[in-house]
């Protein structure tokens, strides 16, 4: 069994099967990320493929500072937000200006209420901008003035992407939460 340090050395060297180790090591952990910056997971295998292409083209350049693992998923969030650059003039643009405005916040929803996958999926349903800016925001640690940077947007439409994406969570969990009661009784 290599250790990280040779697993890369190797990489270097354009060893075929250290890559197919490299990439079956750390594919499931990565393609997680790939997920919740696209539609589906088709379109985030791709994203993966894509990025782990230019972890392997760009090996050379880890420094050995710091986590290997962070420096490879942040290849993939940089993959993932080019493809949603690449992609989003093919879509559909979708904006709730409107969200429904309902009493959301006085009612009392936990994190703990709801599934790691239930909670995925009302992410994974967000309208794209949406999701990018609270993906690379909340999940993610970026900053708006980053995510302004990344996305060549003002502050102000990261925050306010993030502020509508918030409600539609909200909104969309205590549908959730309403269907799991109804069920319960």
């Amino acid at each position: 069994m290599l250790n990280e340090e040779q697993l890369i050395k190797l990489c270097r060297r354009k060893d075929r099967n250290a890559q197919k180790f490299l990439f079956k090591r750390y594919a499931g952990l990565l393609l997680g990320v790939c997920v919740r910056f696209t539609n589906n997971i088709s379109e985030a295998e791709d994203v993966l493929q894509e990025g782990f292409v230019k972890v392997f083209f760009k090996i050379g350049d880890y420094s050995g500072k710091g986590s290997f693992y962070n420096w490879m998923r942040k290849i993939m969030i940089n993959t993932a937000i080019t493809n949603y650059y690449k992609t989003r003039k093919h879509r559909f643009q979708f904006d709730f200006e409107d969200v429904d405005e309902m009493e959301i916040d006085k009612v009392n929803l936990k994190e703990s209420d709801f599934t790691h996958k239930e909670l995925l999926k009302v992410i994974s349903e967000l309208p794209e901008g949406y999701r990018v800016v609270f993906n690379l925001h909340a999940i993610e640690g970026f900053k708006h003035k980053e995510i302004a940077g990344i996305l060549n947007v003002d502050i102000n439409t990261s925050k306010s992407q993030y502020s509508r994406a918030r409600k539609v969570i909200r909104r969309k969990l205590f549908e959730l939460s309403k269907i799991s009661k109804i069920k319960d009784e």
